[in-house]
């Protein structure tokens, strides 16, 4: 049967669709595992999301990947969004990336194994554990998969945690214009269509979250009144592009992330071409984006697209999207990445017709007390 670690990987599922004359009758479905729960799983298929109880599940098992990205390539990406999240206090255990921002957000606070240690792996995890009992906070990793599958392994050995899998999702640029979906790309690892809308980072959300207008339910009230009768007005709001956040702005992070230290700030604008979305409907901000162009000029990072819930489903977060994309283009970037947890499914058509695929997939690890 399936496992959590199967999830973001390409599986094939006969499922039972009914009963003629006493047997059992069976559907194939072939696609990316994006949620695995007791009582259901879901694909991300060529026809879109399919939602399967496992009680009705007869056989289930992974299947190669049609494309799969090279190491070469899973590091390059890992360091532009290292690149694209940059940590305050850093420090390297070989090739290894130490990085701490107090807290804020469990990327920027986790080693990066990717490369040599310059020893070997049991010394390295204790090196690390070291390093961040200094900074007088919890030891984690991110482990790329299957890139850091030995690394895994060791903690394994040793009782440590793992947050629920994220996934590195890519796109060529430029995206399809707006309102057109994208020409379907390959399944497997390296092009598996599934993309999330939100993903949460231990007690707040993770660095690579995207809100999408796709999710939630226009509240009542005086919230909701505004999103009567502001119809009009989203269809004519503007997306403003600044080279650095606004206040209130960063209020929005703030009550996203659950705060916003003096660490998070350096770990937001600390990016050589860095810009801030901000969109206004009567004074008020209701949509924000942050892209990045890192990886020698190659990536667009996009994170932090969210839309308050009284704007949503007005398609303001693929406004915010494009005019990141481009803004990235123009600089001459040439592909887009986003990292989102697996779990939250409620963005995964949105984000296929945009074209983004999964690339890989990693595990944040968290030592035990």
């Amino acid at each position: 049967m399936l496992r959590q670690q199967d999830v973001g990987h390409r599986i094939v599922v006969r499922r039972i669709v009914g009963i003629r004359e006493g047997r059992p009758l069976f559907s194939d479905a072939l696609g990316e595992l994006v949620e695995l729960s007791e009582t259901h799983l879901t694909l991300a298929t060529a026809k879109g999301p399919l939602r399967v109880p496992v009680a009705q599940v007869h056989r289930a098992k992974r299947v190669p990947a049609t494309r799969r990205p090279t190491a070469a390539a899973v590091v390059a990406l890992e360091r532009a969004a290292d690149e694209a999240w940059p940590a305050p206090t850093r420090g390297r255990l070989g090739d290894w990336l130490l990085r701490s921002a107090d807290g804020w957000t469990g990327r920027a606070n986790s080693a990066l194994p990717i490369g040599d240690p310059d020893r070997p792996l049991p010394a390295a995890v204790d090196a690390v554990e070291r390093w961040y009992a200094e900074q007088d906070q919890p030891a984690m990793i991110n482990t790329p998969l299957p890139l850091a599958a030995p690394v895994g392994t060791e903690l394994d050995a040793r009782g440590w945690t793992a947050r629920p899998p994220t996934l590195v999702q890519t796109a060529p640029l430029p995206l399809p214009p707006e309102g057109r979906p994208a020409p379907r790309q390959g399944d497997g690892e390296g092009a598996a269509a599934a993309a999330t809308a939100s993903a949460t980072d231990g007690p707040s959300n993770t660095e690579g979250e995207l809100a999408a207008d796709a999710a939630g339910e226009l509240p009542t009230g005086a919230a909701g009144e505004l999103a009567t009768g502001a119809a009009g007005a989203w269809r004519g709001a503007v997306v403003e592009l600044a080279t650095a956040p606004s206040e209130q702005w960063l209020a929005v992070a703030a009550g996203r992330k659950g705060g916003l230290p003096e660490a998070a700030r350096h770990v937001l604008t600390a990016v050589d071409q860095v810009r801030f979305a901000h969109v206004y409907v009567d004074g008020a901000l209701v949509a924000v984006g942050r892209g990045t162009v890192t990886g020698e000029g190659r990536w667009l990072g996009l994170s932090l697209i969210e839309v308050v819930p009284a704007a949503r489903r007005q398609g303001l977060a693929r406004r915010v999207i494009h005019e990141l994309t481009t803004w990235g283009v123009s600089t001459g970037a040439t592909h887009a990445f986003l990292q989102v947890e697996q779990h939250n499914t409620a963005a995964v058509t949105l984000y296929r017709r945009l074209g983004f695929t999964t690339h890989h997939t990693y595990l944040t690890r968290v030592a035990p007390h």
